[in-house]
C-alpha cells in the first residue's frame, strides 16, 4: 500500500483526507475540504487506458461530505451516464453497497479540457473508518478465493479449467458441470448461465439467468460460469 501525497491547491484547511492506493490512484489535488480531484492510472501494458478506479481513504470527520472528482478517464461512453454508480466498504461494513445514482454525474468538464470527468457525491459517517470506493465489487482475487473452495470440494459435478492467462499471467478460468452428474442433483430443476465481461466499463454487474426448465426438454442441464 502506498500513502499519496495531496496536492493543495487552497491555502487553508481545518482537515484534509489521507489516501492509500490499493489500486490505480496515481494523484490527488485537494479543492477543498469537500472537493478533491483524482488522478488515477493508465491500465497494465496499456497506457492509453484509464477505465477503472479503487483506492481507499480515511482521516475524516463524522457527517463529512465530499465530491470526488476523477477527472482523467480516457473513454466518452460510459454506463455511468445510464445510471451505472460506484460501490464502496468500510473497515466497520465489509460488505460492498453501491452508491446511489442521483449521486453519481459522468460529464464533459471545462476544468479540464472538456474531458469526461465522473464526480459522485459521499457523506462519511464514521470517523474511525478506512473506506474503499471502487468501479466494482468483482476483482480477479476476491474470485479466485471464491471459486478455490468449490474446485476442492467433492461435488464431482463441477470442474474448473483455465482457458487463457491475462496481460499479468493471472488464470482466467471457466466453470463446467457435467450434465448428467447434475440430473441427480438437488439442482437438477434449475439452469443457470452467468458471465462476466472482463471490461468493468461495458459490463456494471455480473448477470445471472435462471429459470425452470420444463419438463419436456431433455435431460442435460449445463451451468458455465465465466470470468
Amino acid at each position: 500500500m502506498r500513502r499519496l501525497n495531496v496536492v493543495r491547491k487552497c491555502r487553508y484547511s481545518v482537515v484534509y483526507l489521507i489516501f492509500d492506493t490499493e489500486g490505480n490512484l496515481g494523484k490527488v489535488d485537494y479543492i477543498s475540504d469537500y472537493e478533491y480531484d483524482l488522478f488515477i492510472r493508465p491500465d497494465t501494458y496499456n497506457p492509453r487506458y484509464r477505465v477503472w478506479f479503487n483506492f481507499t481513504v480515511h482521516n475524516v470527520r463524522e457527517e463529512q461530505r465530499v465530491i470526488f472528482n476523477i477527472v482523467n478517464f480516457s473513454k466518452t461512453k460510459s454506463l455511468y451516464r445510464d445510471g451505472m454508480s460506484p460501490v464502496v466498504k468500510s473497515t466497520s461494513r465489509p460488505q460492498w453497497e453501491r452508491i446511489p445514482s442521483k449521486n453519481v454525474f459522468y460529464y464533459k468538464c471545462p476544468n479540464h479540457q472538456k474531458s469526461y470527468v465522473l464526480s459522485f457525491a459521499f457523506a462519511f459517517d464514521r470517523e474511525e473508518d478506512t473506506y474503499q470506493p471502487s468501479m466494482s465489487r468483482f476483482t480477479h482475487s476476491s474470485r479466485t478465493a471464491t471459486l478455490t473452495p468449490i474446485q476442492g470440494s467433492n461435488i464431482t459435478w463441477l470442474s474448473r479449467t483455465n482457458v487463457d492467462w491475462t496481460s499479468t499471467k493471472e488464470s482466467s478460468s471457466v466453470i463446467a458441470c457435467n450434465s448428467e452428474e447434475l440430473m441427480f442433483s438437488p439442482l437438477h430443476h434449475l439452469t443457470t448461465w452467468s458471465q462476466q465481461r472482463q471490461h468493468f466499463v461495458w459490463c456494471s454487474l455480473q448477470h445471472v439467468c435462471t429459470q425452470e426448465s420444463p419438463q419436456h426438454h431433455s435431460s442435460a442441464r449445463v451451468c458455465w460460469i465465466s470470468y
